[in-house]
This record gives structure tokens, sequence and C-alpha cells, in this order.
């Protein structure tokens, strides 16, 4: 078999990893150019256009792929050949990230064959916009509040979107974040950091929308998101300073409101089992769970 070409997405591979992705639209946050990126330089994850379907490949943990993108048959043929890639490399065929509707077209072509287990702390919080924008009924009434809160505290706040005028003071508001969040210490916090950074930088080539709130001058949260599927927005990054009493549940609201009501669902990412944040993502009443979990053959 001839060997693919795996290389790490660069910014000029936008357009082609994009136009697969969109042949196969998921909620998944994964799939958009955006977190492929970004998150390649932390995973070291590779990609390759195999019998037309898009492909990448993990060897973090022995070899694995993420499950293919592209017109149905492609993804079929492109599955067949990485069994085989597989076999001769003298490795029990893998995938990561696989959905349920994912691993269902999977199941109708190898009947009973492969088996998928989920995990809790990969899956997605899908939530419904206009629940985020309008915090209606009685189970959102404490963050309601907390808006409240900060709108009595800080009469002089604005919101406005991500632009030029203000990206660089965003910049710098990260900075401060991260200095106060003990990000040097921890591996993982200091490689979101570095998404974080480089999505401000190249918020413009990477297509991304961002939302900024401020007291006064002073900015003390923003968010940076893109669409992902046709009834999906995703928020990649929020960063607010926790001193300020309010500043997460506005600028979510604030974004919501502004950026995200020409979509059903906003996917706020998963929540990687950290117990605070699983806390305060299930306070907000996701929708659903848009699960995600690992493929591999039955013994």
């Amino acid at each position: 078999m001839t060997e693919p070409v795996f290389k790490r997405p660069e910014l000029e591979d936008k357009e082609i990893i994009s136009s697969y992705f969109e042949k196969a639209p998921s909620r998944s946050c994964e799939r958009t150019f955006v977190n492929v990126y970004l998150w390649s330089r932390h995973y070291r994850v590779k990609y390759a256009v195999i019998e037309d379907a898009l492909v990448f490949k993990s060897e973090d943990h022995g070899l694995a792929f993420a499950y293919p993108a592209g017109e149905p048959e492609n993804i079929k043929k492109a599955l067949d050949f990485l069994m085989e890639y597989s076999r001769e490399k003298g490795h029990p065929f893998a995938l990561y990230n696989v959905t349920p509707e994912m691993f269902a077209q999977l199941d109708q072509w190898y009947p009973d064959r492969f088996a998928v287990e989920y995990n809790r702390d990969y899956a997605d919080y899908v939530y419904e916009s206009e629940k985020l924008a309008t915090l209606g009924g009685k189970k959102l009434h404490g963050k309601r509040n907390h808006i409240n809160k900060f709108k009595n505290l800080y009469p002089d706040w604005t919101y406005e979107p991500l632009n030029d005028d203000n990206v660089e003071d965003c910049f710098q508001m990260a900075l401060k974040w991260r200095n106060q969040n003990g990000c040097e210490e921890d591996p993982e916090k200091n490689a979101e950091m570095c998404v974080t950074l480089n999505s401000l930088r190249l918020y413009k080539e990477l297509g991304l929308k961002g939302g900024v709130l401020k007291i006064g001058e002073r900015i003390v949260a923003f968010t940076v998101g893109e669409p992902l599927s046709p009834d999906t927005f995703v928020v990649h990054i929020e960063k607010a300073f926790p001193d300020v009493e309010g500043a997460y549940p506005m600028i979510n609201q604030q974004f919501v409101q502004h950026e995200c009501m020409d979509y059903t669902y906003v996917n706020r990412e998963e929540d990687t089992g950290a117990e605070g944040l699983r806390k305060a993502k299930l306070s907000y009443r996701p929708a659903f769970l848009e699960e995600k979990g690992v493929v591999r053959e039955k013994e």
C-alpha cells in the first residue's frame, strides 16, 4: 500500500481542512480547522487526505485516528485503508473523538465488529442559544442574579466585538490572567494559554469572532468562537478576572446575544474532568452532551 504523507496543519491548510469538515458536519468541537490547527502544536496531531477523506493521526498513546471527514463513500474507503495501515504497522486499529452519529455510521458498515467507549470527561456541553441569551426560568435565576449584581456594581460596563482596536488589550489581559492562575506550573493550563494567545494573535486569519467586556476602559473578560455546523456555534475560549464578580456570566450572555443568535445551539466544549468546571458547565443546564469516545475492534 502507498504510504500516506501526514503533515502538521498549517495556516495555508485552512481551506482544504475546512472543506472536508463541511462535507461531514458535526457538533463536536474538534471538527473545526481552528481547533486542530491551534492544538496540533500541543498534541502533535498530523493530517493527510486518504481516499478523498480527511484523516488525523495521533501517536501520543500508540497509533490512533480521528474519524475521517468527507463524503460517506470516501469515509468508508478511508476506514478500510486505515485498518490495513494499522495492521501493517503492527498496531490494533483505533479511532478517537468518535460521536454517536459517527459510530452509528461505522456500525452500519461493519455490523457488530467494533465497540465504542465514551469518556465523560471529553463530552461537549451543548446549550440552546435562546436559553443562554435570556437565562429565563427558575433553574437559571442564580445566573440572572449574578448578572444584575454585575450591572449594579459596574454601571460603566460596555460590550464590544473583538477588533483591531482592542485585541492587543485582550492579549495583555490574558497575560495577567495567566500570572494570576498558576499556568506556569500546569502543562495543560499552559498549553491552553498558548492556544488563547494564538487565537487572539491570528483571530482574523482564523476567521474567529470575539466579544470583549469592559468596565470603563479596562478589559475584564473576553471570549472567542466560530460557527461549527449549520445550527451550532462553538465557544473555544472564555477568560474573565475571577475577582470581578459576575464577569463570567456577563461575557457569556453578552457574547451569545451579540454573536450566536443565528444558531440554535452553542457548544461550550468539555470539562476535561475538572470538578469546578463541570459544576459550572452543568449549572447552565445543557440541552445535551455531545459524547465522544474511542473505538476499537471487539475481541
